[in-house]
C-alpha cells in the first residue's frame, strides 16, 4: 500500500506540473490573440473621492525623497489627497527627511512615525488606516517612483461600486545594474504584461500585489484588516475580497517604476518572505474560497492554481525523495526516475518561474526583443528559487502549526541617496 501511494504520488505531480504548463500556454495565446480587457481609463471624472496615498517606510533614507518628490507633483484636486508616509521604527534618517517635508507641505504629506508596536507592513498598514482620512488607500512601496497622474488614474475606477481593489503594472528601473536585474525585468514581464493581464481578460482572479494599487479603507476594514502574522498581505486581500463578491482590476498601463534586487543574497530572502506569506494564505483561503457562493468554477480553479503557485517546488522535492525512495526499494529504474524528474524540472520551469511563453510573449509586446537572449539564464533563477521556496513553504507549515508570529525583513536597496529637499 505504501509503495501503491508513492507511485501515485509521482502521478499526481506530473499532473500538477501539465496543468500549470498549460496555464502559462492559454494564459500566453490569450495575450497575443485574444480580446484585451481594459480598466476605466481614458476617463474624465472631476467628482474624485478622496485618497490617502500610503508609503510604508523602514530605514529607507536612500530612497525616501524620491518617492515623496514624486507624491508632490500628482494631478488630483487639492484637498482630496494626503500622503502618510510611515516611518516604523527606523534608526537611520528617514524620520527627519520626512520632517523636513512635512514642514515645507503640511497640508499634503503627513508623516506618521510608528515607534510601538510590531514592526512590519501589515501592522504598520492597520494603524495607519485609522488614522487615514480618504476613502481609497493607495499604496507604494517606498523604493517606487509613481508617475504623475497615476493616482488619479488609479481612483477613478472606484467610481464602479463592485470594485474592491486596483493594481497597476510594475517596471523595474536599475536592469542595467546587474544581470539579476535584467532577469527579474523578464520576470515582472511575464508576470504583468502577460499573466495579470490575461487572467484579466479571462475573468479569472486578478491579484492586488500591495503596492502601485489602490482599495476600499472601509472594506478593508470590515473584512478584519490586514492578519499581522501575515508576510503577504496583498495576496490575503486579494482572496479576502473575491471570497466576499469584490472585483480586483488590473490596470496595464498604469506603470510604476521600482528597484529590485540587485544581489542574490537579497532577491532569495525576498523570495522566501513572498513564499511564506503565500503559503500560509493557501492554508487560510483554500477552502473559503471553494466555498465561495460569488465565484465561478473558473475563478476557483484559478484562484487555487494562484494560491498553490509558490507551493510546487515543495511539491516538487518531495517528489524527488519519493523518486529516491521508490529507487532503493526496487521500485523503479534509474533511468525512469531521472526521466520522470527531468519533465518534472521542465515544467516546473516553465509553471512557477516567470514562465517561459509568458515571457517570451511580454518581451515581443514590450519590444526591445534581445532580452529574449537572456530567456535561458532564468534556469539560475529557478534554482534559486527552488530552494528559497520549498524553505518558505516549509515555514509557513511550521508557523500554522505552532502559532509562529514571523519577522518581517526589510529588502536592501541599492540605490545612492539624494542629499536634498
Amino acid at each position: 500500500m505504501v509503495i501503491l501511494l508513492l507511485k501515485i504520488y509521482i502521478f499526481i505531480v506530473a499532473a500538477i506540473m501539465i496543468i500549470y504548463a498549460i496555464r502559462s500556454f492559454v494564459f500566453s495565446i490569450n495575450r497575443a490573440y485574444g480580446e484585451q480587457a481594459l480598466y476605466y481609463q481614458d476617463i474624465l471624472e472631476m467628482d474624485l473621492p478622496s485618497v490617502t496615498v500610503i508609503i510604508p517606510m523602514h530605514n529607507e533614507e536612500k530612497v525616501v525623497r524620491h518617492s515623496i518628490e514624486a507624491m508632490l507633483v500628482q494631478d488630483y484636486p487639492p484637498g482630496k489627497l494626503e500622503v502618510i508616509p510611515i516611518n516604523d521604527h527606523s534608526d537611520d534618517n528617514t524620520g527627519s527627511i520626512l520632517q523636513q517635508y512635512a514642514k515645507l507641505y503640511p497640508e499634503l504629506i503627513k508623516p506618521f512615525e510608528r515607534k510601538d508596536g510590531k514592526r512590519g507592513k501589515p501592522a504598520s498598514l492597520n494603524d495607519t488606516l485609522e488614522k487615514a482620512k480618504g476613502d481609497i488607500i493607495i499604496i507604494f512601496d517606498a523604493d517606487y517612483i509613481p508617475p504623475r497622474n497615476i493616482v488619479r488614474d488609479l481612483a477613478v475606477c472606484f467610481k464602479d461600486p463592485e470594485v474592491g481593489a486596483v493594481m497597476g503594472r510594475v517596471i523595474p528601473l536599475n536592469i542595467n545594474n546587474s544581470s539579476l536585474a535584467r532577469l527579474l525585468d523578464l520576470e515582472r514581464t511575464g508576470g504583468y504584461q502577460v499573466d495579470q493581464q490575461a487572467r484579466f481578460n479571462l475573468h479569472l482572479i486578478t491579484q492586488f500585489g500591495g503596492t502601485v494599487g489602490g482599495f476600499r479603507k472601509q472594506i478593508c476594514k470590515n473584512l478584519g484588516s490586514f492578519d499581522i502574522t501575515n508576510l503577504a498581505e496583498d495576496t490575503e486581500l486579494t482572496y479576502k475580497l473575491y471570497v466576499h463578491g469584490w472585483k480586483v482590476l488590473y490596470a496595464n498601463r498604469l506603470e510604476c517604476y521600482e528597484e529590485v534586487p540587485e544581489t542574490w543574497s537579497v532577491r532569495y530572502k525576498q523570495v522566501n518572505r513572498w513564499s511564506r506569506g503565500h503559503t500560509r494564505c493557501f492554508i487560510k483561503y483554500f477552502i473559503p474560497l471553494l466555498k465561495s457562493r460569488y465565484l465561478s468554477f473558473r475563478e476557483k480553479l484559478d484562484g487555487a492554481l494562484l494560491l498553490g503557485i509558490y507551493l510546487i517546488p515543495l511539491v516538487l522535492f518531495l517528489g524527488l525523495i519519493d523518486s529516491l525512495i521508490l529507487f532503493y526499494l526496487g521500485e523503479m529504474t534509474i533511468l525512469n526516475s531521472s526521466l520522470i524528474m527531468l519533465i518534472l524540472a521542465i515544467y516546473n520551469l516553465f509553471g512557477n518561474t516567470g514562465p517561459f511563453f509568458q515571457i517570451a510573449i511580454g518581451v515581443l509586446l514590450d519590444g526591445g526583443k534581445q532580452r529574449l537572449r537572456l530567456i535561458p539564464l532564468i534556469m539560475i533563477s529557478f534554482i534559486v528559487y527552488l530552494f528559497s521556496t520549498t524553505k518558505g513553504g516549509f515555514d509557513a507549515i511550521l508557523d500554522s502549526i505552532f502559532k509562529r508570529t514571523p519577522v518581517w525583513e526589510k529588502t536592501i536597496r541599492f540605490r545612492k541617496a539624494v542629499k536634498h529637499v
